[in-house]
């Protein structure tokens, strides 16, 4: 099952610049095939499901969207970096999948954007998205146990929580909350916005909750001025 109801590749733009999670430029996936070798490639998969079920029993669950818990600590998607000597962008991720997920391969249909990323290190990070049924998506759970990086460099799947609770930390700002792998925040966002996953101000509202989390925890370990 391929994407629904959202834009998609170029074609979809989102701004979600703040000052936690800096804007990234965005590129077609043509301009990205044509830089230069000065340019490294990274390629990850978004995968997620319509979820009808209900937290408590009254906090809908709107979409189950999947994430792993990686080696260093820090949240990101499942995928790596890509050599373009010698792969595609597509090959060059499967390869990556089956290592992590075992069980799953994407295409260019699934494709989704492609962003620059900031810093010394000259990196296009290339995303795609692709819709399952909650069958499917709990069927590559399963089988990501059994992968060969399970337990390695992926220390676990994890569902990202699309809901917040009354008290408004609770669900998805508190997920926002957590560390994330270069891009992985931004392109979790960029996603939920494009796809029609989350409205733009129930984004908004979860980074501002996030962040503010963040401050005050900062502000507890730094040493009062007075």
């Amino acid at each position: 099952m391929h994407l629904r109801g959202g834009a998609r590749g170029a074609g979809g733009s989102a701004k979600m610049s703040t000052a936690a999670v800096p804007e990234l430029k965005q590129i077609s996936r043509v301009e990205a095939m044509r830089l230069g070798p000065g340019w490294s490639h990274s390629c990850h998969a978004m995968l997620y499901a319509a979820n009808p079920g209900q937290l408590f029993g009254r906090i809908p669950m709107r979409f189950s969207v999947l994430m792993q818990m990686r080696f260093d600590g820090l949240l990101g998607f499942p995928g790596g970096f890509v050599d373009r000597r010698f792969w595609s962008l597509e090959d060059g991720l499967n390869r990556v999948l089956g290592l992590g997920l075992g069980c799953l391969r994407l295409t260019e249909a699934d494709y989704l954007s492609s962003h620059l990323t900031e810093g010394p290190h000259r990196v296009v990070a290339h995303l795609y998205a692709r819709q399952l049924t909650l069958e499917q998506l709990h069927a590559v759970e399963i089988s990501a146990v059994h992968s060969r990086d399970h337990g390695l460099e992926v220390l676990g799947l994890v569902r990202v929580p699309l809901y917040t609770q009354k008290d408004r930390v609770g669900g998805f700002p508190n997920f926002l909350s957590n560390a994330f792998i270069s891009t992985a925040k931004y392109q979790l966002l960029f996603a939920l916005k494009v796809l029609n996953m989350m409205p733009e101000e129930k984004l908004a509202e979860a980074l501002a909750a996030a962040t503010e989390k963040q401050k005050k925890a900062l502000e507890k370990l730094l040493p009062s001025s007075s």
